[in-house]
């Protein structure tokens, strides 16, 4: 088995080829007339000249926002910085909660620039500070609720794997003082494998500063601009503004209000790759491994992709708000590169979250589908904590967080050891580790460190790596990657499960995948990957078509 490159209808089949090598003038170089890449800094320890917020007085409305922040554009115009390069951040609080990924679903027209989602699990607020109230509020003292971005101030990608030179190149334009300037992105799975055609606008990372911004916090909204150049890139201030001008003239003040259902969706066409007979030989094959004498390989994740499409259209943000009634304690995010796929999620886990030097990481395995009633859930998750199985999987997969954090921390802590986390659909085994980083240069250190974790790939992990690139036929691209964004104190990721790759009015690419250890059954597994991908399945209450109904639908599009 080997690797295969997966094409949308877009593709809807497989094709049987290597997956395809690109080269350097295929790599949308039209990136560079949106903003400047930043990882092409020579010297990336070196911060950018100046690093500012500037907070206007509250306002009532977006549309008051806007022409706020239209005027501080056009008079920062007239009035450049003396600094040869830079990041400004203007922002405008709105004295009204409105949901960021509704101001998103407003902004349809701009498919040609980059747009970005993420939403935390739950605000938190530093020192105690109260909810914003009025227009002296600091907003920096405060983490929103999400954020959705549009345009980028500056992008952050390349083909070659996440290094040092990279995050630093991040973190350059980062400070402690902007809290709330942030690198929102991702990061492949497996820089090493190729990059599949699906995913080439991501490459083997891809991050950005949003030049437009709208930020949700627990009783007000923020409208915010950004300004970032450096002329050692080619990219002055007055390039910047400009852009940042002609992508404002376009910026709807529109609040869109997303259903968190969908209308029935109709299946044309559907497709799991591996097949059921495919993924039995796979696993059975990983099985005969971990059993052989003397294998070092105890664990190792084997994931699937199932290709829709469907009529109508699946939009990715309408999917996406659906997601969020599933989403409770729970990281939704979407990323779209320019005249790209978004890719989507709602997924539990959170790979690390760091504060200054305290660090947060959590273990999660097993899973179990939810029980009709209180009584069957509470015996569902007895018999999942009873379980040797899930108890082997679950045990390497905390035991390894744990030293990964051990090597960069003064103290570990795991609390609680063992217990159920409980989601809208299904429940896993859990537990929470947190500890105190020797320095907060460190984190770039638990990033590598920490990804790949045995819940996404197995252990040993490059013994399971080396499986999965073996046996998967499809390329995973950010599916099961950090997730996330990097701040100047604090940043936080997650993994990216539970995710797809959608493409309006072409379809979707569900990613699902599940642990595979001593005493796993293949037909088992298989029920959980069907567990896992109907959260975007059954929400959108998807059926599959008749043949002869299909046909009718084909002949109308």
């Amino acid at each position: 088995m080997g690797h295969y490159n997966v094409v949308l209808p877009w593709a809807c089949k497989i094709i049987g080829t290597r997956r395809t090598v690109y080269t350097h003038t295929q790599r949308y170089n039209h990136f560079c007339s949106l903003s400047m890449n930043g990882c092409q800094t020579r010297d990336p320890t070196t911060p950018v000249g100046i690093t500012e917020t500037r907070t206007f007085p509250s306002v009532s409305t977006p549309a008051m926002a806007m022409e706020r922040l239209s005027s501080a554009i056009t008079e920062l115009g007239s009035d450049p910085p003396v600094f040869r390069s830079g990041i400004l951040r203007l922002e405008v609080p709105i004295d009204q909660q409105m949901e960021a990924i509704d101001w998103l679903r407003g902004q349809q027209q701009f498919q040609h620039l980059p747009r970005c989602f993420f939403s935390g699990r739950r605000q938190r607020r530093i020192n105690g500070s109260p909810s914003p109230s009025n227009s002296l509020f600091d907003y920096d003292t405060l983490s929103p609720l999400s954020v959705a971005g549009l345009g980028s101030a500056v992008f952050f990608r390349h083909f070659t794997p996440f290094s040092l030179h990279h995050w630093r190149s991040i973190k350059r334009f980062l400070s402690k003082k902007c809290s709330l300037i942030r690198a929102y992105g991702a990061i492949r799975f497996d820089a090493l494998a190729n990059i599949s055609s699906e995913w080439e606008a991501f490459g083997s990372f891809y991050f950005i500063i949003p030049q437009v911004e709208f930020n949700e916090f627990e009783g007000s909204s923020m409208l915010v601009t950004t300004i970032a150049w450096d002329e050692s890139l080619s990219w002055t201030f007055g390039e910047a503004v400009h852009a940042l001008e002609a992508t404002m003239r376009q910026v709807s003040s529109n609040i869109v209000k997303l259903r968190k259902e969908v209308p029935n969706t109709s299946i044309l066409s559907s497709n799991n790759v591996p097949s059921k007979k495919l993924w039995d030989f796979g696993v059975n094959r990983a099985l005969q491994m971990i059993n052989k004498h003397n294998s070092p390989l105890t664990k190792v994740v084997l994931a699937r992709s199932s290709i829709i499409t469907t009529s109508p259209d699946i939009d990715p943000l309408t999917w996406l708000a659906t997601l969020q009634v599933e989403g409770e304690n729970a990281y939704q995010f979407c990323l779209q590169p320019p005249d790209a796929p978004s890719f989507i999620g709602n997924t539990p886990e959170q790979l690390f979250h760091r504060n200054s030097i305290d660090i947060y990481s959590e273990a999660m395995a097993g899973t179990r589908a939810r029980g009709d009633s209180k009584a069957l859930d509470l015996q569902i998750a007895l018999e999942l904590l009873s379980s040797s199985k899930d108890d082997k999987e679950f045990s390497i997969v905390r035991e390894c967080i744990r030293r990964k954090l051990e090597s960069v921390c003064t103290t570990i802590l795991v609390e609680p050891e063992k217990t159920i986390r409980k989601l809208p659909r299904v429940q896993h085994l859990y537990a929470r580790l947190r500890g105190r980083l020797r320095s907060e240069d460190d984190e770039f250190d638990i990033l590598s460190s920490l990804h790949p974790t045995p819940a996404v790939c197995g252990f040993p992990t490059e013994e399971a790596r080396l499986l999965i690139a073996e046996t998967e036929m499809f390329d995973r691209g950010m599916y099961a990657g950090p997730v996330g964004w990097f701040g100047g104190g604090e940043s936080e990721f997650a993994v990216g499960i539970r995710s797809a790759l959608v493409e309006k009015e072409l379809g979707a690419l569900i990613y699902a995948g599940t642990g595979i250890v001593e005493g796993s059954n293949s037909s088992q597994e298989w029920e959980e990957l069907e567990l896992k991908t109907s959260q975007f399945t059954k929400l959108m209450k998807l059926e599959v078509v008749t043949r002869d109904t299909k046909k009718a639908m084909l002949s109308e599009m």
